[in-house]
């Protein structure tokens, strides 16, 4: 195959160039940033690129950024993502629509040549190729957010006051509501999230918990500014 790599690591880039290059495939292009990146795939038209989600000069989402951009605009060319940890909402985002042509390994497996070379022929055919850990962390983001999901506006807004440390009386006069319909308000998002009485008292840290976790969440919208 035709290879595009992308890694600001001068070690990392030189060993997969070399690994590549000796298991057979040609590599066109070996960039350290998203915008060389970009650039080189409209350049060589390659039948894989090889991109790290964090790259300069930022350090964030760079590489997945123009992974998307390259599944959107190239799709003739398969991609495969290496990454350091598994970035669950960018691992989400990337493989939401379609998976054909599509990789996401943590960098950890590329220590394992064998693995790393047969993930790179599967995706490189339009096959897939995901990491068992970023499996995992997807299924529980999805799971997640459809709890949240379940929520009616009134209760989203109860939850959102409670992760903002409001007290049911201060959630109360914020709403306009009686002390009775938050407390009703907030069982049941206790029982859409599957919190049972047993839990006691934790029921209110662990609904916040979820809230700040979701993909629609504090946590998450922090995230993307």
């Amino acid at each position: 195959m035709r290879i595009v790599i992308a890694e600001d690591s001068v070690l990392l880039r030189a060993g997969l160039e070399r690994l590549l290059t000796d298991a057979g495939h040609e590599v066109v292009s070996a960039v350290a940033d998203a915008s060389e990146l970009l650039r080189a795939v409209t350049a060589t038209n390659p039948d894989l690129a090889v991109v790290d989600v964090r790259m300069p000069p930022t350090f964030t989402d760079e590489g997945v950024r123009a992974a998307v951009l390259i599944r959107s605009q190239n799709p003739a060319t398969a991609v495969l993502v290496l990454s350091q940890y598994v970035e669950e909402r960018y691992a989400a985002d990337l493989i939401a629509e379609n998976t054909t042509g599509l990789g996401y390994l943590l960098k950890d497996r590329v220590a394992d040549v064998e693995q790393f070379l047969d993930a790179v022929a599967t995706v490189g055919s339009g096959g897939t190729a995901l990491d068992p850990e970023v499996v995992a962390q997807i299924l529980v983001r999805s799971r997640r957010s459809a709890a949240l999901e379940q929520l009616t506006n009134r209760e989203r807004e109860v939850l959102q006051l409670m992760a903002e440390g409001a007290s049911n009386r201060a959630i109360s006069e914020r709403l306009v509501v009686t002390g009775g319909a938050v407390e009703k308000h907030i069982s049941s998002i206790f029982t859409k999230f599957g919190l049972q009485p047993e839990d006691s008292g934790n029921r209110r840290v662990l609904a916040v918990l979820h809230y700040l976790g979701g993909p629609n969440g504090l946590a998450a919208r922090e995230d993307q500014t």
